[in-house]
């Protein structure tokens, strides 16, 4: 039986906003993948405390995923609790699949200081796209490592947004309109449960 192509689009998501859906699909097309997961992080360590709790970032990503069935949300990391390190997470897959970590080119430039991430390698391809201000091009270090075990540098082809979760964090506290950036039934999530307000 063939092995399906599984796309890993690991975040806070505190909020899940359309500048990751559109990614989860511009990878899906462009590495002509069977399914993207959402991996929403427990406590991500190179980051600072979230915005909202697991629970409501969980219920957030599946109303923005609802309209895609190819779109899954797996809790893998916040059922493990505790800091949220790639590898943990990509040793537990199951190992019949063939995975593709996404990542913005932000991520890329400090993958080298993620914990255990030449073995990171051994469970995932890497899949980068563009983000504004950060190359394509991989560090010389993790090149180099690459080349060494014959493996590539997927590209999704996906144009840059300045979207982000901290823009719409801000927003929400100065009590502005997040509806371009957010899926409507995120929107109403928010408000229903009154997130990110001082």
């Amino acid at each position: 039986m063939a092995k399906e192509r599984i796309g890993l689009l690991g975040g806070s998501f505190d909020p899940v906003h359309l500048a990751h859906i559109a990614l989860a699909n511009a990878a899906l097309y462009s590495l002509q993948l069977h399914q993207v997961q959402l991996l929403p992080a427990a406590q991500p360590w190179q980051k600072e405390q979230l915005g909202a709790p697991a629970a409501h970032r969980i219920a957030m990503l599946e109303l923005a995923c609802a309209p895609y069935y190819h779109l899954v949300v797996n809790p893998i990391e916040i059922e493990r609790g505790g800091p949220t390190y790639t590898y943990d997470t990509v040793s537990q897959l199951p190992s019949d699949n063939d995975y593709f970590w996404i990542l913005g080119s932000d991520q890329l430039q400090n993958f080298t200081s993620w914990h255990y991430w030449q073995r990171i390698l051994d469970h995932v391809q890497l899949a980068v796209a563009k983000r504004p201000d950060a190359s394509l091009q991989a560090p010389a270090e993790l090149q180099n490592y690459l080349q060494s075990q014959n493996k590539v540098l997927h590209h999704i082809d996906f144009a840059p947004t300045s979207i982000s979760a901290t823009l719409i964090r801000e927003r929400l506290q100065q009590h502005q309109s997040v509806a371009s950036m957010v899926p409507q039934t995120v929107v109403h999530y928010i408000e229903q449960h009154h997130l990110y307000q001082l």
